[in-house]
C-alpha cells in the first residue's frame, strides 16, 4: 500500500503544478482585441472593394482555352474551357443573371453542370457594371456531408468515448482559434503559447475520450514530456537553421497584416501542434498496453520489456506515418522538383522543404522520448498496485515458467 500510495503521489505531485500552472497561465495569456495587431485596411485581395459572391450555374458551354488565363498547355495537348450564365445568389445583383463567366480547364473538367453552385469575385467599376469573375466552387455541402459521416462513423464504432473525442476536438478547436492564434498575433512568446495551448487541449482531451483513471495519466504525464521535448528542440531548432517563418507568398501577407507576429513563432508553434496528435496516439496505446500485459505477467522487469517492444513496433510504423503524410501534403511541390532535376541536398535546404523536415524530425523525436517514459510510469504505477493488492504471480510462489497466472497471496495464507 505504501508503494502503490509512493506512485499515486508522485503523479498527483507532479500533474496538480501543471494544471495549475496551465490555467494559471492560459487565463493571465488569454488575448483580448488584437485588432490594434492587425494592420489596417488590409484587405485579402489586392483589387480595393473586391468581395465574394455566391451564384448558380444556369447554363454552360464548351470554349476553346485560347486567351483563358490559367489554362496554358503544352504544345499538342488539348483543353477545353467553359462558359457559363449564373444567377446571383447573394450581393448588390441579388437574383440578377451574369452572363459571360468563363471557366479554365482545370475547373470546367473537373465537372460542370447546371445547377451547380459557384463563388465569384464581384469587382467594383466606377461609372459601370461590377464584373464578375469565376473564384471557387461551392464546397459547404461535400465538407459537411464528410464531417457528419466522419462523426457518425465514430460515434457509431466507439461509441460514448468516440463521442468524448469529438466532443474534445471541439475543445481543441476553441483553444487554437481563440487562444493560441490571437495570441500568437499579439506578439506572444510562442514557447510559451505552444506549451500552454498544448497542455490545456491534452488535460481535457484525453481525460474526455479515455475517463480519469491511473492508466490515463499516465498517458497525459507522457504526452506532457513529449510536448516538452518537442517544444525545446523545436525552438533550438529554429534558432539554428534560420527558420524565418517566411517562405511562401502567404507568409508574406501575414507578416504585412499582423506586424506584432514574430513569423518565427509560426514554425515553432506549428511544430509542437503537429505533434500533439500523434503524441497522444502513442501515449495512451503504450499505457493501454501496460495494463493489458500486466493481467498475464506483472513482474516489472519483463512487463517493461513486453512493452517497450510493442513501443518499438509503434514508434516505427508512427514515423513512417508522420513522414508519409508531409509527402502527401507537398507532393505538388515534389513532383515540380523531380521535374527540375535539381540536386536534392541543395533543394531540401530551402526554407519550405527544411521547415517541414524538422517539423516532422522533431515531432518523432519527442514522440521517441515520450514512449519509455510512459511505460516506465505505467510499469510502476501497476505494480506498485498489485503488491498493494497482495497480488503475486505463481512464479513468485512456486517459481514456476513466466506467465503464469496472478493468485492472491491471501489464499495462500488461508491454506
Amino acid at each position: 500500500m505504501a508503494r502503490q500510495r509512493r506512485a499515486l503521489r508522485l503523479m498527483i505531485i507532479t500533474l496538480i503544478p501543471l494544471a495549475v500552472w496551465t490555467l494559471g497561465a492560459l487565463i493571465i495569456m488569454w488575448p483580448g482585441d488584437v485588432s490594434k495587431h492587425i494592420s489596417p485596411n488590409i484587405s485579402t485581395y489586392s483589387v480595393e472593394g473586391l468581395t465574394v459572391q455566391s451564384a448558380r450555374i444556369t447554363q454552360v458551354a464548351e470554349i476553346n482555352c485560347d486567351g483563358v488565363p490559367g489554362s496554358a498547355s503544352a504544345p499538342g495537348a488539348e483543353q477545353t474551357c467553359g462558359r457559363a450564365t449564373v444567377e446571383m445568389l447573394d450581393g448588390p445583383e441579388t437574383g440578377q443573371v451574369i452572363e459571360e463567366i468563363t471557366l479554365k480547364a482545370s475547373d470546367f473538367e473537373s465537372g460542370v453542370s447546371v445547377g451547380q453552385k459557384v463563388k465569384l469575385f464581384r469587382i467594383p467599376m466606377e461609372g459601370m457594371p461590377a464584373q464578375y469573375q469565376f473564384s471557387e466552387f461551392e464546397r459547404g455541402t461535400p465538407l459537411l456531408f464528410f464531417t457528419l459521416l466522419f462523426v457518425a462513423a465514430v460515434v457509431l464504432v466507439a461509441r460514448l468515448r468516440g463521442l468524448m473525442a469529438i466532443l474534445g476536438l471541439g475543445w481543441a478547436y476553441f483553444i487554437m482559434v481563440y487562444f493560441m492564434f490571437p495570441a500568437l498575433v499579439a506578439g506572444s512568446n510562442p514557447l510559451m503559447v505552444g506549451l500552454v495551448g498544448g497542455s490545456a487541449i491534452m488535460f481535457v482531451v484525453l481525460y474526455a475520450a479515455h475517463g480519469f483513471s491511473a492508466r490515463t495519466t499516465t498517458a497525459l504525464l507522457g504526452t506532457l514530456f513529449g510536448l516538452f521535448v518537442a517544444a525545446i528542440l523545436g525552438w533550438i531548432a529554429t534558432e539554428w537553421a534560420h527558420l524565418t517563418g517566411v517562405a511562401s507568398e502567404d507568409d508574406m501577407i501575414l507578416s504585412t497584416a499582423a506586424p506584432d507576429l514574430q513569423m518565427t513563432s509560426v514554425v515553432l508553434c506549428g511544430i509542437m501542434l503537429a505533434g500533439l496528435g500523434v503524441l497522444n496516439d502513442v501515449t495512451i496505446t503504450q499505457a493501454s498496453a501496460v495494463w493489458e500485459l500486466a493481467s498475464t505477467d506483472p513482474d516489472g522487469k519483463r512487463l517493461f520489456s513486453r512493452a517497450m517492444r510493442i513501443g518499438r513496433d509503434h514508434i516505427a510504423s508512427t514515423v513512417y506515418t508522420i513522414a508519409f503524410a508531409t509527402a502527401g501534403a507537398s507532393l505538388g511541390t515534389l513532383l515540380l522538383l523531380s521535374i527540375y532535376q535539381r540536386p536534392l541536398f541543395e533543394t531540401l535546404q530551402n526554407e519550405v522543404f527544411s521547415a517541414e523536415i524538422i517539423r516532422t524530425l522533431v515531432g518523432s523525436i519527442g514522440l521517441v522520448a515520450a514512449v519509455p517514459l510512459t511505460t516506465a510510469v505505467g510499469v510502476a504505477v501497476v505494480s506498485a498496485s498489485r503488491k498493494s493488492r497482495g497480488e503475486i504471480s505463481l512464479k513468485d510462489a512456486s517459481r514456476n515458467a513466466p506467465g503464469d497466472e496472478l493468485i492472491d497471496r491471501s489464499r495462500f495464507d488461508r491454506n
